[in-house]
């Protein structure tokens, strides 16, 4: 009797497990039942079929549509998902689905891991790529129909010492050289200055307008723009601090942002201001404040909507849905131009790291109804 109940005991054991053992995939909600109707959903130990779809309760399709997406292959605060070719042409394809246009190289470079064999920065002691990324995402850019920008080299200099002098010098071979080895693509379409501040930092004007200029005079006019950050409460990373204590008001970062943009908006088309360093409650003061200054001056006006989330004491996880879908209703109802993010394959991505990333993904496409 006791090996009897022990066998029934271990049979049961055993049923009890198979049935909680699901795939990575149908966790995620990727895999459709039978014939395709509804999803898999995973519940009180079986998997059982739903239609998958969310109760809104909010209006959809309220906010502006994320049109544009930062690559970044050379980070050093976000993990790399070390990917092929083979994932960047599918991580393109879930770009194209939900409208991305625009992709745009964060950096070409940072202090010395780069992203193509530039001969300067080579003999400059910087590390040999495997692969030449900027070749294959111009290439998957053709193949998409989607334009690119290329970012401009950060030597690290800047962070160190606070002077933007060696950006002006690194970037004046690297310009050349990234229109003569890849000008002929035609999803060539633009340039990022990828030095970011987010004050009247000294000497930002002038970097900023030598840098845009020489990126204009080489491509015949194409457009330039920067992704800068406003200076507010959650503006704390590398501080210590859990809330900056000295935050920009609405009214100084108008007062400096007028006279950068006086500055430089003859070689500067358009400004992307990071969303993420101000509370929601604020984003409709500066985001109207930012569109004012680029109407003036006759700048576009985007919005950098930063998808992965500032209120979480661990860098960085992808953003909760409702962050994002707040921030893009604020950056419509301020008459934005263009939405891009920092950005997609990390933190919105079906195929990122984070398992997050690909909910983010499916809400998003719930709220537009894609």
């Amino acid at each position: 009797l006791f090996m009897l109940n022990r066998r029934l005991f271990i049979k049961n054991l055993l049923l009890a497990g198979a049935a909680t053992v699901v795939s990575p995939q149908l966790l995620k909600g990727e895999t459709q039942g039978p014939r395709g109707r509804g999803k898999w959903r995973v519940g009180n130990s079986r998997a059982q079929v739903t239609d998958g779809e969310s109760r809104l309760i909010v209006p959809k399709a309220a906010g502006m549509r994320i049109t544009g997406t930062f690559l970044d292959e050379i980070s050093h605060d976000i993990p790399h998902q070390n990917w092929g070719e083979k994932e960047w042409d599918r991580d393109f394809r879930h770009m194209k689905a939900i409208g991305v246009d625009t992709v745009i190289d964060i950096r070409s470079g940072y202090r010395k891991f780069i992203t193509y064999p530039s001969p300067y920065l080579l003999k400059k002691g910087c590390y040999m790529p495997s692969v030449d990324l900027i070749d294959m995402f111009l290439r998957l850019a053709d193949k998409y129909d989607m334009k690119f920008y290329f970012g401009l080299y950060d030597s690290g200099h800047y962070w160190d010492t606070g002077d933007m002098q060696q950006e002006i010098d690194d970037n004046r071979y690297v310009i050349d050289e990234a229109w003569k080895m890849y000008g002929h693509h035609k999803s060539f379409k633009g340039w990022y200055i990828s030095t970011e501040i987010s004050r009247n930092t000294k000497g930002c004007i002038p970097t900023f307008h030598t840098m845009g200029k020489q990126c204009k005079d080489v491509s015949g006019g194409l457009p330039v723009f920067i992704s800068p950050w406003i200076d507010g409460k959650k503006a704390v990373q590398g501080t210590g601090k859990l809330t900056n204590d000295q935050a920009v008001s609405v009214q100084e970062h108008e007062r400096e942002w007028n006279e950068i943009f006086d500055g430089i908006h003859d070689v500067v088309d358009a400004c992307a201001f990071q969303d993420g360093h101000i509370d929601y409650d604020e984003l409709d003061a500066f985001f109207s404040v930012n569109k004012k200054l680029a109407d003036r001056y006759g700048m576009k006006c985007w919005t950098n909507a930063e998808t992965f989330d500032r209120d979480m004491p661990i860098n960085f996880l992808p953003i909760k849905f409702d962050k994002l879908r707040m921030k893009l209703e604020a950056a419509k109802r301020c008459g934005y131009d263009k939405a891009i993010t920092f950005e997609f394959s990390h933190f919105m991505s079906p195929q990122s790291a984070y398992l997050q990333a690909g909910h983010l993904y499916d809400r998003y496409r719930e709220y537009f109804g894609i």
